[in-house]
């Protein structure tokens, strides 16, 4: 990860680490969308590929929030990374383990959030340079869970869990040692208000900030 990276990520993750998961955000909303997530204390955001342009969401969100790190989701060959980093993207967030995406992330300096199920997935991911592991799906995946695989895993790795999180399910994973969390769904969808993500922004943001003063 290059330096400036570096240090966002570590601010990032330090205010709020939770990831905006912005799946179906067209350009045109981007602003907006990104307004409200920066004023509920988002810095962490992620617009999959499978978005309607993606790429120029991307670059959007890039320019007009320099300290947030911004990136892709559904991130699945290297080249898709080369193309996320063109248009001025920062992170690469995947639903699965492909050593080659991380390595492909890792060589351009960004960061890379491959996800993984199992110990072994676990171990393969961070061999091959990833900056964090994304738990999906985190509804195959519970609390539990979450607590044997930390157990076995280096210290500080970071830890995520993603799918069907909801502000009240927070504190549980959290005890269990998840770093963060990936939210998408309950956050954002496509013709969402922005009275209503900013509602929802703010209830994850204070459900964390319930959970670490727990």
């Amino acid at each position: 990860m290059n330096p400036s990276l570096a240090n966002d990520w570590r601010a990032a993750l330090a205010a709020l680490p939770l990831v905006a998961i912005l799946r179906g955000l067209t350009p045109a909303e981007a602003d907006g969308v990104g307004d409200v997530l920066a004023g509920a204390g988002w810095r962490l955001l992620e617009v999959p590929l499978n978005s309607p342009d993606p790429l120029a969401s991307i670059a959007t969100l890039a320019r007009r929030f320099p300290q947030a790190v911004v990136g892709a989701g559904t991130v699945t060959t290297a080249a898709q990374v080369g193309a996320v980093h063109e248009a001025g993207g920062r992170l690469v967030v995947s639903p699965h383990l492909d050593a080659r995406v991380v390595e492909a992330a890792v060589s351009l300096g960004m960061a890379c959030l491959p996800g993984v199920a199992t110990p072994s997935e676990a171990f393969a991911a961070l061999e091959a340079g990833a900056t964090g592991l994304k738990l999906f799906p985190a509804e195959m995946i519970p609390p539990a869970a979450v607590k044997a695989v930390r157990a076995v895993l280096p210290r500080g790795t970071l830890l995520l869990p993603v799918g069907g999180i909801a502000p009240h399910s927070m504190a549980t994973y959290r005890a269990a040692g998840a770093d963060g969390f990936g939210i998408g769904s309950a956050l954002y969808q496509p013709g969402r208000d922005l009275q209503a993500v900013a509602a929802a922004a703010h209830a994850f943001a204070d459900a964390w900030t319930g959970t670490i003063r727990a």
